[in-house]
């Protein structure tokens, strides 16, 4: 009969305790950092089964390179070293109870000892599993119990695999557009991790005496491939018993236990933290870094620029929005400055962004342009908070543009809350309800892209009452809005696949139009459908009248027969069978039928792949293709994203270009030109509204912007009055320079570790561009106030322009610990840094129809740097060389530098940590450079 330790009610059962956590490579020599924490615990039992637990004098290590004891750190907690108490019955371990005004950091690390005790002995049984709550979640725990009679000591093992947890605590940043993959994980997985628990009991006459616990937790992260390892955050605990007393501890009358939890490990401040030292303890906000990227960033971009402006982000998150006002007063009659800040702000990642742009557009200090374009950028950095929706529902009051961004909201708050409340999208079924109503056709389409965005389930049934079958009113709609309304049922699939299947696949088995039915087989297939469903496609292919729609289907599975995406093996082997009973016949259509491309590649050690898919719609006596849609997909550590996705639909523009068109083949280019010009002006005579094209472009999934092109806005726009302001310009002579800075990646993902405090993985990518651009006319065409835009094709034009674009990009990859408190971290940086000084001259005649371009270096040659470090020490190996081309009249010089632990393992992650440096030169032949010849 085995018992779980107790704590009798008039004792104080003191401990020695230790904690280690130490982040880095497994090998000895590589970079490591961490934290290490010393101290004795003291519990004591009341007669209510709630044990309190006190720190008695802790002290705080950090270790870089070699440990040393943090004062700062052990001052500050010293000052909240309030008990905390729990209750405890038979091992287990119930409500944690804690003063409101204890600090998160030091209640996780209260989270990390109590989750020792917690025990459970089943006396039947000597191995067994079950589900145990810790830290981390409800994971999957085994235990092992076994006993040494003599020695009168019980040892017990628990394992807990971390990879298995129900409710797992987790905070991911920057992840709301990755789709989980699980079949990309089931040979490998890039983030693994187990516990250990060895416990040594000592049985007593109603219960047991813990003599010492042990525990070893491992998370090892290995993004490219998991067989030649990867970085490790290893954490270790060490709970000796060292002696009992019989005298009571403070009874701690006067404190108030008014927070109750539980285990379960509580996010704080390091979720806003930076995981690296960025500034000085004495930088402000007033004399930022927008001081330094404004001027140092005209001609050239500074190599630096992009860290700075990591730094002035930091500063802006860690600002009150009163002080950011204050600072924007100061700056906002400065160009540079104010552009560098406005770029900035929608990287503070939450609401703040929004109110400032709403703020400062309703006085007038942020024009229509400058305000769209922040907030399009927020929309995709701001965290979905219920702040943060609320400033947007306003905001699309005032600028439709940003319609588009609500769905995207909805859809990351519902990422981060799957039970997200369909209260958030019901203003749009209204507003799509109303438009139906009033066949108002462009509120109808832009209402269904908001919600195709947004992808709630409560919005499959609004969506599907606007398809031809499924609602009365859907038979008045042009076919464009059934076609907008089958593509929003994408997003909606990727969680709920059944009810989009069955609407789908009744679209296409009717006899409705024939673009409506490949739409809505494009959604099929993404909804990875099963082998009885592809085997319904194929059977219906077989009895099909219609070639378009037989040639799209039988391209699309014959290409999807060769997919190596993990995701899409299964449909990959239905097609595979499918095309079987299909008639050869379809494999050899020509181009001129409706056509889908798919291609991918995948390395499964490596976990990273690509797919690339096209689709091209025709019909019989068409010209142009009805639509293009070009997608991409990205596949990376067990996760993958629709990158970007371009889509063109010719609307009425063929019916057009076919009334004007009476242009011979073989006549020549100028006359093709000019009769293409007189059809164009011949359609803003015509009193219609039909559009002529439409566009989108997707980026994650999310569709960021679209346009429309109709008749209407053919007769606004003024090409020739433009046209004849560039010239302008360019006649007076043209000097600019364009800065822009860019937070490429944010990406973190935040862990709880067995000792209390997080483990944080964080990929930051930031780069600034920057191009001056002198141009001039040289010989300019006629610029009269009566010029015609037909007066280019008699002209011989002749420009020069002088630039040098430039750009510095700065990666870091950190893993460590990071809160307010603690930064033990190891940091891998990757740095570029290129300019191209160069000359442009062209010359275009459209009188003889021929142009001409030039391009030539200055003798400032082009020069790329790059280099990539890895805290590491080897022997240095270097390279130089030069290739000449006499023929270009150029060569190219390179210098490499590098030192690696491939000698450890070979393998791509251990050829990266160390420092790489590439260095390349582009110069005219005839010049020296200085790695000599």
């Amino acid at each position: 009969f085995y018992s779980v330790p107790e704590f009798a009610p008039d004792q104080i059962y003191v401990y020695k305790y230790e904690a280690k956590l130490m982040g880095g490579m497994p090998e000895e020599g590589l970079a490591r950092a961490g934290v290490k924490i010393l101290s004795k615990v003291q519990l004591h039992a009341d007669s209510s089964n709630n044990v309190t637990l006190q720190l008695d004098a802790p002290q705080f290590f950090e270790y870089k390179g070699k440990w040393a004891k943090d004062d700062s750190i052990t001052a500050n907690f010293t000052q909240h070293l309030t008990p905390v108490k729990f209750q405890y019955t038979n091992g287990n371990v119930g409500k944690v109870y804690a003063p409101a005004a204890i600090p998160k950091t030091l209640l996780n690390i209260y989270r990390g000892i109590i989750n020792i005790f917690q025990i459970k002995i089943k006396n039947t049984q000597n191995v067994y599993e079950l589900q145990e709550l810790g830290a981390q979640g409800t994971c999957k725990t085994q235990y092992i119990i076994s006993d040494d009679q003599k020695a009168e000591r019980i040892y017990l093992t628990k394992t807990k695999d971390l990879n298995q947890c129900q409710d797992k605590v987790v905070n991911d940043i920057g992840l709301s557009y990755m789709e989980k993959c699980p079949e990309c994980e089931r040979k490998s997985r890039a983030l693994n991790g187990a516990s250990f628990y060895n416990y040594t009991l000592k049985p007593e006459a109603n219960s047991a005496r813990l003599l010492e616990a042990t525990v070893t937790e491992i998370y090892q992260y290995a993004p490219f491939e998991t067989m030649h390892g990867g970085p490790q955050m290893e954490s270790r605990q060490n709970l000796i018993y060292l002696e009992q007393k019989s005298a009571p501890v403070e009874s701690n009358k006067n404190t108030e236990y008014n927070q109750s939890s539980t285990l379960l490990y509580e996010f704080g401040s390091e979720v806003y933290q930076t995981p690296f030292s960025l500034l000085d303890p004495s930088s402000r906000l007033e004399r930022s870094e927008s001081h330094h990227l404004g001027s140092s960033n005209r001609d050239r971009v500074h190599e630096e620029s992009p860290l700075k402006y990591i730094a002035l982000i930091q500063l802006l998150r860690e600002a009150q929005y009163e002080r950011i006002l204050t600072v924007w007063n100061q700056i906002k009659d400065n160009q540079d400055q104010r552009h560098w800040i406005l770029n900035a702000i929608p990287a503070i990642r939450s609401h703040v962004a929004l109110q400032f742009v709403m703020d400062r557009f309703l006085k007038k200090e942020l024009s229509s342009l400058e305000a769209a374009h922040v907030l399009l950028v927020s929309v995709h950095l701001v965290k979905a908070s219920n702040e943060a929706i609320k400033f947007y529902t306003f905001l699309i009051v005032l600028w439709n543009i940003v319609l588009l961004g609500y769905g995207t909201l909805v859809a990351k708050q519902c990422v981060e809350n799957p039970g997200c409340s369909s209260d958030l999208v019901k203003p749009f079924h209204e507003r799509l309800a109303q438009a139906v109503e009033r066949q108002e056709i462009e509120k109808i389409i832009t209402s269904l892209k908001v919600l195709g965005n947004a992808g709630h389930l409560a919005s499959y049934k609004p969506i599907q009452k606007v398809l031809p079958g499924f609602g009365s009113t859907a038979a008045n709609l042009p076919l464009r809005v059934h076609i907008e309304a089958v593509l929003a049922l994408r997003n909606i699939a990727k969680n709920h696949p059944r009810p989009v299947q069955e609407t789908v696949i009744q679209l296409f088995m009717s006899k409705e139009h024939q673009e409506l039915r490949m739409a809505a087989a494009i959604v099929l297939f993404e909804t990875k459908p099963s082998t009885g469903l592809v085997m319904t496609l194929a059977n219906a292919i077989a009895k099909e009248n219609n070639d378009q729609i037989s040639s799209f289907i039988y391209s699309y599975m014959k290409s999807m027969t060769k997919s190596a995406a993990p995701d899409f093996e299964s449909v990959s082997a239905a097609c595979s069978l499918a095309i079987r009973v299909l008639s050869p016949r379809l494999d050899r259509q020509s181009y001129r039928y409706s056509r889908s491309l798919y291609a991918d590649t995948y390395n499964y050690p490596w976990m990273v792949g690509a797919a690339a898919s096209a689709y091209y719609i025709n019909e019989a006596a068409a010209f142009l293709p009805k639509t293009v849609v070009a997608k991409a997909r990205a596949y990376l550590a067990g996760a993958y994203a629709d990158v970007l996705e371009i889509g063109v639909r010719s609307e009425g523009i063929q019916e057009a270009l076919v009334k004007n068109q009476n242009i011979p083949q073989n006549e020549q280019r100028v006359n093709k030109m000019k009769a293409i010009l007189k059809a164009l002006s011949s359609w803003k005579a015509e009193p219609s509204s039909q559009p002529l094209a439409s566009a989108y472009v997707k980026i994650f999934g999310q569709e960021v912007a679209y346009a429309t092109l109709c008749l209407q806005l053919a007769k606004e726009v003024r090409p020739e009055i433009i046209l004849r302001e560039v010239l302008q310009k360019l006649m007076s002579g043209y000097k600019h320079y364009y800065a822009q800075p860019l937070l490429l990646s944010e990406i973190r993902r935040i862990l709880p570790t067995a000792i209390g405090l997080p483990m944080s993985l964080s990929l930051y990518t930031s780069a600034v561009v920057v191009v001056p651009v002198n141009g001039k006319t040289l010989d300019p065409p006629l610029a009269r106030e009566n010029f015609r835009l037909a007066q280019l094709l008699k002209s011989d034009i002749r420009m020069s322009a002088v630039i040098t674009p430039s750009v510095s990009a700065h990666t870091y990859a950190v893993m460590g610990v990071n809160t307010d408190q603690f930064k033990a971290a190891v940091m891998s940086r990757a740095r570029v840094h290129s300019v191209v000084p160069a000359k442009m001259e062209a010359r275009v005649d459209m009188t003889g129809a021929t142009s001409s371009l030039s391009f030539c270096l200055f003798r400032e040659s082009l020069s790329l740097q790059s280099r990539v470090c890895t805290g590491f020490i080897a022997p240095l190996i270097g390279k130089k060389r030069c290739l000449e081309k006499q023929t270009f009249g150029y060569k190219i010089c390179g210098e490499t530098q590098a030192y690696n632990a491939s000698y450890i393992r070979a393998s791509p992650l251990y050829s990266m940590i160390g420092k790489q440096l590439l260095n390349l030169q582009l110069l005219q032949a005839s010049e020296s450079n200085y790695y000599g010849n």
